[in-house]
């Protein structure tokens, strides 16, 4: 299985430098990965920089200060220098004339939108508009909508069906990641499976929505390493699919990624 991991940080004053990444995607052969840039980080050089060294490796998905007039024409420069998609909020709008403009930047550049919010956010009315005005824009929701701590409060399951009932738009996708998002540690620590059990069945109903097309798997290195670490992440959410055939899981953790982010 070719593993392509969707969702990686890399960075020199936040986090860890490319090597740790590297490092452990050696260590539990994955082949490539995409670097989603942190989020306050509109200096995207370092990025650049780690494509450059590892091009068969890496790929770099970038941030924009949208607030600013010629956030399209940084955007334009990214893309022929080689990104693969910018990182953007559910509510981010553009100044000027056009609200959308960088969402119509984003789609007329061939680029995918990582999207990162709040649960909120994505239920809201105004994100489906946003969606439907720019259909061939593939649009990858991070971190399972934020849905991605359990509360169990009254509102969560409405919240869920809103989030994941985006999967009715076509260019809508979702990332998975570890366990350990969404599953609480058993203590003491159990091997070799290390969460309290029955674990909330998130993945099923990303499933369920999304099928094993619009879904791909993301470790979120280095977050990942104060919870399961990168290993566990990988392993522990390919077990959980076990079940499925191999083409789909092909898909769900490496070959989603590649299409979606043109990756080489």
């Amino acid at each position: 299985m070719r593993i392509v991991d969707s969702h990686c940080h890399a960075a020199l004053g936040w986090y860890e430098p490319v090597e740790a990444l590297l490092h452990q995607m050696d260590r539990h052969g994955v082949e490539h990965a995409v670097l989603i840039q942190i989020n306050g980080q509109t200096n995207n050089d370092y990025q650049t920089e780690c494509v450059r060294r590892y091009p068969d490796r890496l790929s770099s998905v970038v941030i924009v200060d949208t607030d600013r007039p010629e956030a399209v024409r940084e955007l334009e420069r990214l893309a022929a220098e080689g990104a693969r998609g910018v990182r953007l909020r559910p509510g981010v709008r553009s100044p000027g004339d056009d609200p959308l403009a960088i969402w119509r930047a984003a789609e007329r550049l061939g680029l995918a939108v990582s999207c990162g919010g709040s649960a909120a956010d994505f239920a809201a009315p105004a994100f489906a508009a946003l969606v439907e005005a720019v259909p061939s824009l593939p649009i990858v929701i991070e971190h399972l909508g934020s849905l991605n701590r359990p509360t169990g409060d009254a509102g969560e399951e409405e919240r869920r069906r809103q989030v994941f009932g985006l999967s009715r738009f076509p260019n809508v996708l979702m990332k998975i990641h570890g366990l350990g998002e969404f599953s609480q540690r058993a203590m003491p620590v159990k091997e070799p499976f290390p969460f309290e059990e029955p674990i909330p069945p998130l993945l099923e109903l990303a499933y369920a929505a999304f099928g094993p097309d619009r879904l791909m798997w993301g470790s979120d290195f280095p977050p990942v390493s104060g919870r399961e670490g990168y290993g566990n992440a990988l392993r522990l959410t390919l077990a959980q699919f076990a079940a499925r055939p191999e083409a789909e899981r092909e898909q769900i953790f490496g070959g989603v990624a590649r299409t979606i982010f043109r990756l080489p």
